[in-house]
């Protein structure tokens, strides 16, 4: 039952697939160079470089993350103060109200606190989670990924997509395989 959706495969991309990290490396630097933009990389092991050679320079989770830690310390030493000041104010040994040496386990705490906990929200929430199953599946390719072969994809929202010249362009790269991926279903 579609809803009134379009739900007919459409297409996702083409997928090439390198024997090597170096390959893969290589390959992505050109395509980038080649004015593709919305492009990806699947690897069974991290490779150094790549995320420079994509072009991913995502810096929003970072400031979030930090902007959440500053509002968990504000709101603890707001917590602090306040009850320390007018809900339990007792005057104790001629020590002050506002201590900042004593606040500063529940100031830390509290930082740590809304920091893991926006780090986890954020990084489903940017990451799309939970996607049960993505386009980029439906290759063939795919199934050597998490072992021993490396993957580059060229997604169809990119202005410059191309399926044909795609094609040819990495197979002059020397890609072991290249396929074009459709999604199972409208996206």
């Amino acid at each position: 039952m579609s809803h009134g959706r379009d739900t007919a495969p459409k297409p996702f991309g083409v997928v090439a697939e390198f024997l090597d990290a170096e390959s893969l490396l290589e390959a992505t630097r050109k395509t980038r160079e080649a004015g593709y933009r919305a492009i990806d990389a699947f690897s069974p092991v991290p490779v150094h470089g790549l995320t420079d050679a994509i072009g991913f320079d995502d810096s929003r989770l970072s400031w979030q993350v930090f902007g959440a830690g500053l509002t968990g310390a504000l709101a603890g030493l707001g917590l602090q103060v306040w009850t320390s000041t007018a809900v339990y104010r007792h005057l104790v040994g001629g020590k002050p109200f506002i201590s900042l040496p004593m606040f500063f386990p529940v100031l830390y705490e509290c930082t740590i606190l809304f920091s893991a906990g926006a780090a986890t929200v954020l990084m489903f929430k940017l990451n799309g989670l939970p996607k049960p199953h993505h386009p980029v599946f439906n290759a063939k390719a795919m199934d050597r990924a998490s072992s021993d072969r490396y993957i580059l994809c060229v997604e169809a929202e990119d202005p410059n997509y191309d399926e044909e010249a795609l094609t040819s362009f990495f197979h002059g790269m020397g890609a072991e395989s290249v396929e074009s991926v459709r999604t199972s279903e409208g996206y």
